[in-house]
């Protein structure tokens, strides 16, 4: 079993930064695909990229694409998101989540373990 927990949400402003990480428990970190997804008041939560095992491959919403990089460290049990160029439309709570089986899949359900969220503002 895996537990996450997420932090370095806040308000910014359009075309800010911020960075978000998640940090994972127990020492099988490196055997889940990782992945974030968001949530916007009034809306369903919607996939934002993800990350293999080892590292090496990534895929991004269409919408953060360019803007937003996913990177993990396994000795560190943590798998981080590189917010720039914000939007306002990217205001959310941010979710991070884990998944066994999981090979760059945009779908909630290969996804078994989620963490709390943590909440991203972007201020016009």
């Amino acid at each position: 079993q895996v537990q996450l927990v997420e932090s370095g949400g806040g308000l910014v402003q359009a075309g800010g930064s911020l960075r978000l990480s998640c940090a994972a428990s127990g020492r099988t970190f490196s055997s889940y695909a990782m992945a974030w997804f968001r949530q916007a008041p009034g809306k369903e939560r919607e996939f934002v990229a993800t990350i293999t095992r080892g590292g090496i491959y990534t895929s991004y919403a269409d919408s953060v694409k360019g803007r937003f990089t996913i990177s993990r460290d396994n000795a560190k049990n943590t798998v981080f998101l590189q917010m720039n160029s914000l939007k306002p439309e990217d205001t959310a709570i941010y979710y991070c989540a884990a998944g066994g089986s999981a090979v760059l899949s945009t779908h909630n359900s290969a996804y078994a373990y989620w963490g709390q969220g943590t909440q991203v503002t972007v201020s016009s």
